[in-house]
């Protein structure tokens, strides 16, 4: 598809405005028009002409009063002829209004005095790079009228770019930048003798070098180099023809629910492109845009009168796609693999890998804090490139596979406020204060920070390394894992005292902002994102939990394995309790893409805890207890259906259990070194814990049965230390051989608070004693069959 080019010798870049009919305007002098107006610089005037009368009176090049919304967005404010609202407010089907004073300016990133520099020098060298004669695209939807597929779009571009994607190292539209590193043919030093230009570039047969430090430089190649290329614009008209005319709808929604949270796109600069007719942009991403938007279109009041676009259309195309753009790979290209694997049961663990290539190939790995690009490309990068850490770390744990990603390798500085700020055109760089906004920014912030952790977790326990000490050191493995283990424990808790109230399950849902579309409390606006990041602390928990778990039949103490075992109890209570907490705006939100296996993590822990259980009693409740969560899952699943795959998994590992053995009863079972039943539950480490209430001294559950785990654990090893000095005593236990293993549970521990009526299991908050009343027993056995109840879960509260 050729493609038109429009060369302007003039630096200065025209700028259509459409005249509205009764538009206010302050009353001003003007000299009569001469007709020379809308004639832009460097131009003849037989081809102003032209393009003139092409376009009719709907662009005039004056400057108008834009109207209160664009003033406080920024935007460019077009109303077209004819019509009484401008495009924006059309859009957002809200008032148009020009009543307001010029708003504060909000606060500006400095800019440095390299990059203004080269701006300037820029804006004298280059010619602009793109005047788009199409006209703004209206998101207007009429139910009557056909899907339309849109017309071929004239893209008028120069040579250079030098709009805001032409000076960024990762977004150039007809060129892509590959990392060179210190071992490959480029060497730093024979680089360093290069000359290069004012925008540190130097051009040679292979393509272009450009320095972005003293340290650092990449090399640019041009697009047509590659296979397929050309192919995007049909590419991108087959995805349009598909949604049409839903497209900005869709955006919408994706930026209400999906973006907040995940942020790795540019949104106003994408919505102004957008919205400017501008549709250059990547296929793969903009088809991962709307199969992640259409997955809550049935909760848009606005859009479930229509008939749905089929999603199963867009991914193939979208596969494709994205495999064609990593030959010519670019920030798009991660951003849109990351989106696509955001998808219900989409996850793959060949495509994280290799987008954490391209992702290095493009230098995310590296920290471009002193880079000569972009300022908002400098926070965009490194939003991308926390996401691609996160994508690699819980599918390294999710799949069981080692990460490629080595912290000796990453460079990449913390998250800062600083870095979510946008960038919409020439206009200055703006931080979105809404409410959600904020949310989104914390949540998004703290899951980085527990990802991290959670890698700790990882690499500490789970690599082939750690494997062969946990092997070597035989019958203190439990003990060697417990040591390693209380670092980590005293960073999960650390992380979850310090947690902003607006990432707290119970923090209120923020409301719509009043660009959105849809204000009602039941439109997807009234979202609780929370979910996805406490869901991830407790997997982590319960991930570091497991592999205690697994050492114990090695230990000699019961002590020690009672206290490990009361504690792995804990853990699956308290996440069990979380999820029987779940609200329809928590299931309603956007969730990470390992929330899945997530979920499933707590069944596969429960069916551990019954697998290992030393007697019959521990077992059984064990079994009710998942199958309570088993329910509490199914009728969840009827507001997020991507959780039936957590019921599916849950059910495959309960059919795993029918092969373990019947365990003695509990009388049977030696109690030598297990403290009393009244002791235990004094400690508390028998009893459960609940999902973060707080006390009366301010202390959530979640310290205080972590601090009382923390001080037995230590007890548990001086014991250990003691009993292994007296060869004697250690003889005793090893003649007392598997039967010590006793987790302390007796049958009215397990039963003292009974579960509530109204299905299998009914609420945790009854067992935890968390302020649920409590019901009569509910202790009779229910076929498998029976545990889908049909009733709404409290969750559905």
């Amino acid at each position: 598809m050729s493609t038109a080019v429009a060369i302007q010798s003039s630096a200065h870049r025209p700028s259509p405005v459409a005249i509205p009919a009764n538009r206010p305007r302050p009353p001003t002098k003007r000299s009569s028009p001469s007709g020379k107006e809308n004639i832009p610089h460097g131009k003849s005037k037989s081809q102003s002409a032209a393009n003139y009368k092409s376009d009719g009176n709907n662009a005039r090049a004056r400057r108008e009063r834009p109207c209160d919304a664009c003033r406080r967005r920024k935007s460019r404010c077009v109303i077209h002829e004819g019509q009484i609202l401008c495009v924006l407010c059309e859009f957002h089907k809200q008032d148009c209004t020009f009543v307001q004073d010029p708003q504060p300016r909000k606060r500006k990133v400095p800019t440095d005095a390299k990059e203004e520099t080269a701006k300037k020098r820029s804006s004298e060298i280059y010619s602009p790079a793109l005047v788009s004669h199409t006209p703004t695209i209206t998101p207007t939807i009429t139910r009557t009228s056909p899907p339309v597929a849109p017309s071929p779009i004239l893209l008028t571009t120069s040579a250079r770019d030098t709009t805001a994607l032409g000076e960024t190292l990762g977004l150039q539209r007809r060129q892509h930048s590959k990392y060179i590193g210190l071992t490959t043919a480029f060497d730093p030093l024979l680089i360093g003798l290069t000359k290069f230009d004012n925008r540190n570039e130097s051009t040679f047969d292979l393509g272009t070098l450009r320095k972005v430090n003293d340290h650092e430089c990449f090399i640019m190649l041009p697009d047509d180099s590659t296979q397929q290329y050309g192919h995007d614009m049909d590419t991108l008209n087959q995805i349009e023809q598909i949604v049409a005319p839903h497209g900005p709808a869709l955006l919408d929604i994706f930026f209400r629910i999906v973006h907040p949270s995940f942020p790795i796109i540019q949104k106003e600069l994408l919505l102004e492109r957008y919205r400017n007719g501008d549709r250059s942009f990547s296929p793969p991403l903009m088809a991962g845009i709307y199969i992640l938007a259409l997955n809550w279109w049935s909760h848009d009041p606005s859009l479930a009168q229509y008939v749905k676009p089929d999603a199963s259309l867009l991914e193939p195309i979208a596969t494709r796609s994205l495999t064609a753009a990593m030959e010519r790979p670019k920030l798009s290209t991660v951003q849109a693999g990351l989106l696509l694997l955001q998808r219900p049961g989409a996850d793959s663990w060949s495509l994280t890998t290799q987008l954490v290539a391209i992702g290095q190939e493009l230098g995310l790995h590296l920290d471009c804090a002193n880079w000569s690009i972009p300022a908002w490309e400098r926070g965009l990068r490194k939003r991308i490139a926390w996401a691609l850490y996160m994508q690699d770390k819980w599918s390294s744990l999710i799949h069981g596979r080692p990460s490629h990603i080595f912290s000796a390798n990453w460079a990449v500085r913390p998250i800062t406020t600083e870095d979510f700020y946008e960038q919409s055109g020439t206009a200055a760089q703006t931080l979105d204060e809404s409410p959600e906004a904020d949310q989104g920014r914390a949540i998004y912030s703290e899951m980085i920070a527990l990802t991290g952790i959670m890698a700790e977790v990882m690499d500490t326990f789970y690599t082939q390394v750690a494997i062969a000490d946990f092997a070597a050191a035989g019958r203190n493995s439990t003990r060697l894992i417990l040591d390693r283990a209380k670092p980590v424990q005293i960073r999960l808790k650390e992380w979850f005292a310090k947690l902003p109230a607006c990432t707290r399950m119970d923090a209120p849902v923020p409301s719509p902002s009043s660009s959105s579309s849809s204000s009602s409390s039941s439109s997807p606006s009234s979202v609780s994102p929370a979910g996805f990041l406490h869901l991830a602390y407790f997997a982590t928990e319960i991930t570091l939990h497991r592999r205690i778990i697994q050492s114990l039949p090695t230990t000699p103490d019961p002590y020690l394995t009672y206290i490990c075992r009361s504690a792995a109890k804990t853990r699956l209570i308290s996440a069990m309790d979380f999820v029987n907490r779940l609200k329809p705006a928590h299931l309603r939100a956007f969730w990470h893409f390992a929330a899945a296996i997530n979920f499933t993590l707590i069944g596969t822990f429960g069916a551990l805890l019954q697998a290992t259980a030393p007697a019959r009693e521990e077992e059984a409740f064990y079994n009710l207890r998942l199958r309570e969560y088993r329910w509490t899952l199914t009728v969840s699943a009827q507001r997020a259906d991507w959780l039936g795959f957590a019921v599916r998994m849950l059910d495959a590992s309960r059919h795993m259990l029918r092969g373990v053995a019947e365990k003695p009863a509990v009388a049977e079972v030696s109690s030598v070194g297990v403290p009393g039943r009244a002791e235990g539950l004094a400690r508390g480490v028998g009893g459960g814990g609940g999902a973060g209430v707080d006390d009366a001294d301010g202390k959530s559950s979640h310290d205080r049965d972590r601090d009382v785990e923390m001080r037995d654990v230590d007890g548990a090893l001086r014991r250990l230390d003691a009993s292994s000095s007296s060869s004697a005593s250690s003889a005793a236990v090893s003649r007392a051989g598997p039967s010590v293993s006793f987790a302390g549970f007796s049958n009215e521990d397990l039963y003292a608070v009974p579960a509530r009526r109204g299905g299998p299991g009914g609420t945790m908050r009854g067992m935890l004693g968390h302020g649920g009343e409590e019901g009569d027993e509910g202790g009779e056995e229910e076929d498998d069959d029976e545990d889908e109840g049909e009733g709404e879960g409290e969750g559905e509260e």
